[in-house]
C-alpha cells in the first residue's frame, strides 16, 4: 500500500511540477531578468568587472528551471504520500481527498506562509553573498520549527478535544501554535539586505510570484494526489479488513 501511494505521490508531484514550471517560466523569469539587469548596472556603475556567464540565461530559464522544479516537485510529492500514508486512518477519519487537502493546506501554512513572513523570497541582486549561509540556515530553521510546532499543535488538539470537544480543542491548539510562532518570529534575527534603489515593484512582484508558485504546487498536490489515492484506498478497503489502515 505505501509503495503504491508513494508512486501516486510522485505522479502527483510530476503534474504539479509541470504547472509550477509553466507559471514560473511565464511570470517569474522576466522578474529575474529585471533583477539581474539591476545587478549588472550596479556593478558597472561601481567599476566592477562583469562576471563570466558559466550557464546561459536561456538554459537557466529553460532546461535548468524545468529540471529543478520537476526534481523538487516529485520529491515533495513522494514525501506528501508518506505523510498521507501515516495520517490517513490513524489521525484522520476524512476521505482520501479530504485528508490530502488538509495535509496540503497544513504543509502550505507551515512550510511556506510562516517562514515567508520572517524571511520572504528575494530575487537576484538582493542579499549579501557573504551572508548567504546564515540566511539559508535561518530559513530552514524556521521551516523545521514551524513544522514541529504544527505537529505538536495537532497532538495537543487531539488531547484537548477529549476534554473540551473537537472544535474547542482545535481552536485552543491553533491559538497556542500562533502564539508560539509569533514568539519565534520575534526572537529570530531580521534580515534586510534590499538595496535602497532596488525597484519596489520588482521585489513585490517577485515575492508574490514565488508565493503563487507554492500555491500551485500544494494545491495541485492536494487535489491530484487525493484523486489518485482515493481509488487505491477504496480498492484496499474492499480487499482488506477495515482495520488494515489503523
Amino acid at each position: 500500500m505505501v509503495g503504491n501511494l508513494l508512486l501516486r505521490g510522485m505522479l502527483a508531484g510530476l503534474i504539479a511540477g509541470i504547472l509550477v514550471f509553466a507559471f514560473a517560466h511565464t511570470f517569474g523569469e522576466p522578474l529575474v531578468d529585471a533583477a539581474i539587469a539591476f545587478e549588472e548596472a550596479s556593478a558597472q556603475a561601481a567599476g566592477e568587472a562583469a562576471e563570466p556567464e558559466i550557464v546561459s540565461r536561456a538554459t537557466q530559464a529553460g532546461l535548468g528551471l524545468f529540471t529543478g522544479v520537476m526534481a523538487y516537485s516529485v520529491a515533495v510529492g513522494g514525501l506528501f504520500a508518506l505523510a498521507f500514508a501515516f495520517v490517513h486512518g490513524r489521525f484522520s477519519s476524512l476521505s482520501a481527498r479530504g485528508t490530502s487537502a488538509v495535509i496540503a493546506i497544513a504543509a502550505f501554512v507551515a512550510i511556506v506562509i510562516v517562514p515567508s513572513i520572517k524571511y520572504p523570497a528575494n530575487p537576484p541582486a538582493v542579499g549579501n553573498p557573504d551572508t548567504i549561509g546564515v540566511r539559508t540556515e535561518l530559513f530552514f530553521l524556521m521551516i523545521v520549527v514551524s513544522l514541529a510546532a504544527l505537529i505538536a499543535a495537532v497532538a495537543l488538539s487531539r488531547r484537548l478535544s477529549e476534554r473540551f470537544g473537537l472544535w474547542n480543542g482545535a481552536i485552543i491548539a491553533g491559538i497556542v501554535y500562533l502564539v508560539f510562532i509569533g514568539v519565534v518570529l520575534y526572537l529570530l534575527p531580521p534580515i534586510n539586505e534590499v538595496p535602497e534603489n532596488f525597484s519596489a515593484m520588482v521585489l513585490w512582484r517577485f515575492r508574490t510570484t514565488s508565493l503563487g508558485m507554492h500555491v500551485i504546487l500544494w494545491a495541485a498536490l492536494g487535489l491530484a494526489f487525493g484523486a489518485l489515492a482515493e481509488k487505491r484506498v477504496k480498492g484496499g478497503q474492499r480487499g482488506r479488513p477495515a482495520t488494515a489502515f489503523h
